[in-house]
């Protein structure tokens, strides 16, 4: 097949500058903290791969070609391959995490917003090292190429067909004419809370450097703490509930936002996934509440209501920040938590999973296949917000959740070799396929993935970025139909 070069190199260039340069807060982080054992290496670091970026892009300026579909998908999938090896090199470098494998494996979970680790202490790592581990989170949050987009018109490139393949969820709908100024506004929106969460955290008594760091994680929906107790460390109810909204905001469609503007909370109350987003948020925390208070675990309601709310928005909203050991808790609270981990937040919010609009259109279907049961003859179509879904759209949302399932199985298997109990080999692979975080057993809230062997890890650091690119992104260019240059 014909590929684009000159246009796949330069953008590539672009994301190497990007990330390069993002590691700039990481450099002044551990100047302020006075270790120039971590900003000299980091500095190295920032200006090989800026300049290593700006060359490509130098060299490729006058022989750009205009990008297909094709291009879009293998871009996507080299840059965050790309970024995540680029990302590791610190970890590496200043001797912070030294395997390759963990430092993959956090780097991974890092720009795929997953927040599953391999350190047992986090809190022992140099503060530059930390807030460059939660600054990943940010930038893989909203999507490194989302910004990219942002930077292309000004570079003379299009960005819609790379557009279809980052998107966070079956559609990344357009709010405005253009694409690259679609993504200047996701960014904005998506700055304007992080500035926002900062602000509040710091009133509830957090540093600015915790502050930034739970920021990142919450509103990235990535969830790598500081602590190894995670937010729990706090021990504030103020601080939880501040990390829990900003959490479910950012599980939701991002673009709503936007139209919310000009429609009000109309935007909101329209919105199919919204809703069922809200539903699932709302049965699960008071279920949960209901059964913790009715365990006796629990002599304070508000710590049971504070815990029980806090879990729901992180395990759903793929965060990942913990505030309680959630395996103690009854069988029936951490199978609701299963089940979440499954779904996930919306379509173009920063949460993973399989996301609340498929299994929205999962449901429509199996309510048209009992309807068909009773009335054979009945033609009856799938409806989103009132318009009719594409037939080809629902079974690519089948396809999607089908090709999910078998993942999983897969994956539980090749950890199963390990000789790890079941619990560990399905929630390790549903976590960070999810883009979760924290699982069970020997994965869960008070453990790390630092047990498992270095092919678990790479394993579960391909898994971590194909959940992030949707699955198919990354499937697609390992098919010989890809690379057939007559198709």
């Amino acid at each position: 097949m014909n590929l684009s070069l000159s246009s796949i190199l330069r953008i590539i260039g672009i994301v190497l500058a990007v990330v390069g340069l993002s590691m700039l807060p990481s450099v002044i982080v551990s100047f302020i903290y006075d270790d120039s054992s971590i900003y000299i290496p980091f500095l190295l670091i920032m200006l090989i791969a800026s300049l290593i970026g700006m060359l490509l892009m130098r060299l490729c300026q006058k022989q750009t070609q205009q990008l297909k579909v094709r291009d879009g998908f293998l871009i996507v999938t080299l840059c965050w391959f790309i970024s995540a090896i680029l990302g590791s090199i610190p970890f590496i470098a200043t001797d912070s995490i030294p395997h390759f494998a963990d430092a993959f494996f956090e780097s991974c979970s890092g720009f795929s917003t997953t927040g599953s680790t391999v350190l047992a202490k986090p809190e022992l790592l140099p503060k530059g090292i930390l807030f460059w581990r939660s600054f990943t989170h940010w930038i893989g949050g909203m999507g490194i190429l989302i910004f990219a987009i942002a930077l292309m018109p000004s570079l003379g490139i299009s960005g819609q067909n790379i557009a279809v393949s980052e998107a966070p969820g079956p559609s990344l709908d357009k709010v405005t004419p253009k694409m690259s100024d679609t993504a200047k506004t996701l960014y904005t929106i998506y700055l304007f809370f992080t500035v926002l969460e900062t602000i509040l955290l710091m009133f509830g008594g957090m540093s600015l450097y915790d502050a930034l760091i739970n920021s990142f994680g919450s509103v990235g929906t990535g969830g790598l703490s500081n602590y190894s107790d995670s937010v729990g460390h706090f021990d504030s109810t103020y601080i939880r509930m501040v990390i829990t909204v900003f959490m479910f905001l950012c599980g939701v469609n991002f673009n709503l936002y936007y139209h919310s503007i000009k429609q009000g909370i109309k935007a909101f109350t329209r919105d199919s996934e919204f809703k069922l987003y809200l539903l699932i948020f709302v049965f699960s925390s008071v279920f949960i509440f209901i059964c913790l208070l009715a365990s006796g675990q629990y002599d304070s309601v508000k710590l049971a209501f504070s815990d029980s709310v806090f879990q729901v928005s992180s395990i759903l909203t793929t965060t990942g920040f913990i505030t309680a050991d959630y395996e103690t808790w009854p069988i029936v609270c951490q199978m609701i938590l299963l089940l979440l981990m499954f779904i996930g937040g919306c379509s173009s919010s920063t949460g993973g999973g399989i996301k609340v609009i498929r299994i929205l259109v999962v449901l429509k279907l199996i309510k048209r296949g009992i309807s068909t049961r009773l009335h054979p003859n009945i033609v009856e179509s799938i409806k989103l917000n009132g318009k009719n879904m594409p037939s080809d759209t629902v079974s690519a949302i089948v396809n999607h959740l089908f090709l999910y399932i078998v993942m999983i199985f897969a994956g539980a298997f090749v950890i199963s070799l390990e000789n790890a109990d079941m619990m560990t080999c399905f929630s390790s692979v549903i976590t960070c396929i999810g883009n979760t975080g924290p699982g069970f057993s020997m994965v869960g809230p008070v453990q790390n993935f630092g047990v498992l062997s270095p092919l678990s890890k790479y394993l579960l650091s391909i898994y971590m970025l194909a959940g992030r690119l949707e699955l198919y992104t990354l499937f697609i260019i390992l098919t010989p139909r890809f690379w057939n240059p007559d198709r």
